[in-house]
């Protein structure tokens, strides 16, 4: 028995057709979702069947299975225990290696609880952190603009409170167990000295500006020759002042300022001269250059930078009263809740209310003098009936009680009972320099003053170039 060899069947146009466009269609896939693991190629299909021979040939082509790369894994691959419980316990890691982070900027307004809120902490976490010590108490003294840094555990409490004070200053909270530790870092700063003039044309906070000097540094010249310029009346336009002072930096930016350490006021064209001087038991002062104290007994005004509204006079017209009384004292015009400072070390016979003169403070200076501010607003803390008072002391807050007219001090000076007029009381001084280290303090002041006459010298000359 024969058998014939039998033939490719020819398949119909439309069949063809259709299967032209499947390898279309599987090409474009091809080209379009390429494996990420393979380079992508192109291919080149003729699919133009034109003749029955060609449709022929390709029908006996043998069927070639097209096997095309998922580019994505299977889903439903399960992963394997051993590591699911790696990826477990790295992630375990991370979270415990990175607290939680957050800052919170102090607005008006806030106090510790508000800022507390705002990370999510409560009340108790509060009360937990300021009871852990005394020196954690500083953290409820808020001011606006600073800033907390807070980091949080994968529980949410707190591990660690950090705010930067000042450029010098921070402090911390780091939670140990159950208990908070409390720690305060410091940058000590480079000191170096630096010279500043300045010339007054209007004040002499305007002029210390131009020249440089920050408003602590300006209180501290006022405070330096307060005991014999009065700043509320003897400045005039034309007065000059030159200071060597200690100036801090970190890194080369400057952080601060120090003490001053040599100063040179002139006033009406008498110039005071003033040096910083720590002796042999550690205590500083300043004194002139000759070594004389600076230090009077009193200081001449107890207000800083307040106006003369009016001065002591035995025939002036009170301004409620209507008639002519004497004023036996020298009033000084301020903002009310400006300080007010005692002239000198005494002790306190009078914290109260004194008729007309409303809330009084009278001081008691040994046994020949005696000084009454009067119209206080309120009185510093812990000035009471005997407590003892030192020069320079706040004692009070300028107000208008009693019979005022506006917010003043009324300030008195007695002396051995008689009132006398503080602006021309000549005050009595202080001890000078102790002799067995007059020397000492010679060697001192001779440079101080000799590189602020050469620093003036150079300065001067620049200009008139």
């Amino acid at each position: 028995m024969t058998y014939s060899k039998s033939k490719a069947p020819l398949y119909p146009k439309s069949h063809l057709l259709a299967a032209s466009g499947v390898a279309a269609l599987l090409s474009l896939a091809l080209l379009v979702f390429p494996s990420r693991e393979v380079e992508a190629k192109k291919t080149f299909l003729d699919l133009r069947l034109d003749t029955a021979a060609e449709l022929a040939a390709v029908s006996e082509q043998p069927l070639v299975s097209l096997s095309v790369e998922r580019p994505f894994a299977p889903t439903d691959t399960p992963i394997a225990p051993e590591l699911q419980s790696l990826q477990l316990k790295e992630a375990e890691a991370a979270t415990e290696a990175e607290p939680s982070s957050k800052e919170v900027v102090v607005a008006n307004g806030d106090t510790l609880s508000t800022v507390f809120a705002k990370v999510g902490l409560p009340q108790a976490t509060v009360h937990d952190v300021l009871a852990s010590s005394k020196e954690a108490k500083q953290f409820a003294r808020l001011k606006v603009g600073q800033r907390l840094e807070f980091e949080l555990d994968d529980q949410g409490n707190l591990a660690r409170l950090r705010s930067q004070l000042n450029q010098l200053e921070s402090v911390e909270l780091e939670r140990s167990g159950t208990k908070y530790v409390f720690k305060k870092e410091q940058v000590k700063p480079d000191v170096s000295t630096a010279y500043a003039y300045g010339r007054i044309e209007s004040s002499l906070f305007l002029a210390a500006k131009r020249a440089g000097l920050s408003h602590n540094l300006t209180m501290d010249l006022a405070n330096v020759f307060g005991y014999d310029i009065d700043f509320a009346m003897d400045i005039r336009k034309g007065d000059s002042f030159e200071v060597i002072y200690e100036q801090k930096t970190v890194a080369g930016d400057r952080v601060g300022t120090g003490n001053i350490l040599a100063a040179r006021f002139t006033n009406r064209g008498k110039s005071y001269t003033a040096v910083r001087y720590t002796n042999k038991q550690g205590n500083s002062s300043y004194y002139t250059a000759d070594g004389q104290s600076m230090r009077k007994a009193f200081i001449r005004t107890p207000v800083d930078f307040a106006r003369i509204s009016s001065r002591f006079s035995n025939g002036r017209k009170h301004p409620i009263l209507n008639k002519i009384r004497a004023h036996k004292g020298v009033d000084y015009a301020a903002a009310r809740g400006t300080p007010i400072k005692s002239a000198g070390d005494g002790k306190v016979l009078l914290a109260g209310r004194k008729g007309g003169y409303g809330n009084t403070v009278v001081i008691q200076h040994g046994n020949r003098y005696r000084t009454l501010y009067a119209h206080m607003q309120g009185f510093a803390k812990g000035v009471r009936n005997g407590s003892s008072v030192k020069q320079g002391q706040i004692i009070g807050y300028i107000g208008t009680t009693g019979l005022s007219t506006g917010p003043h001090l009324h300030y008195e000076f007695q002396v051995d009972g008689v009132h006398v007029d503080p602006l021309g009381l000549k005050l009595p001084m202080a001890d000078p320099i102790a002799k067995n280290e007059k020397q000492r303090f010679l060697q001192l002041s001779t440079p101080l003053m000799a590189r602020m006459d050469d620093e003036r010298a150079t300065m001067l000359a620049m200009k008139s170039e």
